[in-house]
């Protein structure tokens, strides 16, 4: 059995998706992008500014399914130039605490809204 997992603290789904499906005491968190949740407008500022936003709406999902990011066991992070891949590093250590969830890091030719990231990932809610 899946249920969909959503709050309004984090951006709506711009597409055919859901913002989380828990299935068991596994959530898979779909990508996140740098909106600000009330307006659907990508956060103002530089790379870094939306590397945060990115890392609080992704909080904010693994609220709504009844976890913290304590709780995140593996996190894909696409970039759009992977030069930006050292703020991704200094934005996590001021989210997580280790030990760190795996992580994946790639270089994409875009992203919706012309984002500079996106991040995805899967929160462990078990023992």
């Amino acid at each position: 059995m899946r249920n969909i997992v959503s709050t309004t603290n984090a951006p709506g789904a711009i597409g055919a998706y859901s913002q989380a499906v828990k299935a068991g005491d596994t959530v898979w968190i779909s990508g996140q992008i740098p909106l600000v949740p009330k307006t659907m407008e990508v956060v103002e500022g530089d790379v870094r500014s939306q590397i945060e936003q990115v890392f609080k709406n992704f909080a904010a999902v693994t609220e709504a399914a009844g976890g913290d990011l304590s709780r995140v066991v593996k996190l894909n992070v696409y970039l759009t130039d992977l030069a930006d891949f050292p703020l991704v590093n200094e934005v996590m250590a001021e989210h997580f605490d280790e030990p760190y969830p795996a992580r994946a890091a790639v270089e994409v030719a875009g992203l919706p809204k012309g984002v500079a990231v996106e991040v995805e990932g899967v929160l462990y809610l078990g023992d």
